[in-house]
């Protein structure tokens, strides 16, 4: 199995010109996928430091 088929090369050829004929498209795509790592980041960071900020009020409390 593979992509050895006329169509099959017609149909991934199409899709490549629809993403890269449009300027700007795909970078957008890829600003937009960098915003949402970012994003995930910090509320990880968020979450270990709220983690931490539990254990050490936790460990005041005792």
């Amino acid at each position: 199995m593979g992509i050895s088929g006329f169509w099959q090369w017609v149909v991934i050829g199409l899709i490549i010109l629809l993403l890269f004929s449009r300027p700007g498209k795909i970078s957008k795509l890829l600003g937009d996928l960098g915003v949402g790592l970012k994003s995930f980041r910090d509320g990880v960071k968020g979450d270990i430091k709220e983690s931490e900020e539990d254990e050490n009020d936790s460990k005041k409390d005792k």
